[in-house]
């Protein structure tokens, strides 16, 4: 990529945002967060309740996400965040304008899958419907790109700096807009 995004890994829980999200940065050379960090701890006992978040719970996690991203532009960055509604891209918008959104996305199957597989992590199984249901994925006016998540954790990678390298290519008078 010619110029240091922030770049948002987001998607529905399972799709591989923890795994890919330090791989991408890497392969860009940028510092990866971890968006889970960012939640309060009233956020990750409720999910760990088996109750999803709503808009509310998740507006101080949006912000301190929005903040770090703000704090690393112009500079670079890979941070995850479930971004699952266009109201929530908004708020991150919001804070650092120039954010690129990398949706992991997926066979409902075989998320399902990989979430029961992981070890140690707060969110259920359980809460993969509420996530499916709540997601709104990237309009045709957000910047971003859609990478499935069939394959290893490299070959994602692999895809997503691809993507978001045609994204950031100038397109000359010949060459087709990339959406």
């Amino acid at each position: 990529m010619n110029t240091p995004h922030v770049v948002v890994v987001m998607g529905v829980a399972g799709t591989g945002k923890t795994t890919v999200g330090p791989l991408l940065a890497a392969a860009l050379g940028v510092p990866y967060a971890e968006g889970d960090d960012f939640h309060p701890p009233a956020n990750i006992a409720k999910m760990s309740a088996g109750t999803p978040l709503d808009d509310d719970d998740r507006r101080p996690w949006l912000d301190a996400i929005g903040r770090w991203a703000h704090s690393r532009a112009g500079l670079g960055g890979v941070v995850s965040s479930s971004a699952l509604k266009r109201l929530y891209r908004d708020r991150l918008r919001a804070a650092a304008p120039d954010v690129l959104f990398l949706h992991l996305t997926g066979d409902r199957a075989l998320i399902e899958r990989r979430m029961a597989d992981r070890k140690g992590h707060f969110m259920p199984t359980a809460l993969l419907d509420s996530q499916f249901a709540t997601l709104q994925p990237l309009g045709d006016d957000e910047a971003g790109v859609t990478v499935d998540v069939a394959g290893t954790p490299e070959e994602i990678t692999e895809r997503g700096v691809a993507a978001l390298a045609a994204l950031d290519r100038p397109q000359g008078p010949y060459e087709p807009e990339l959406t």
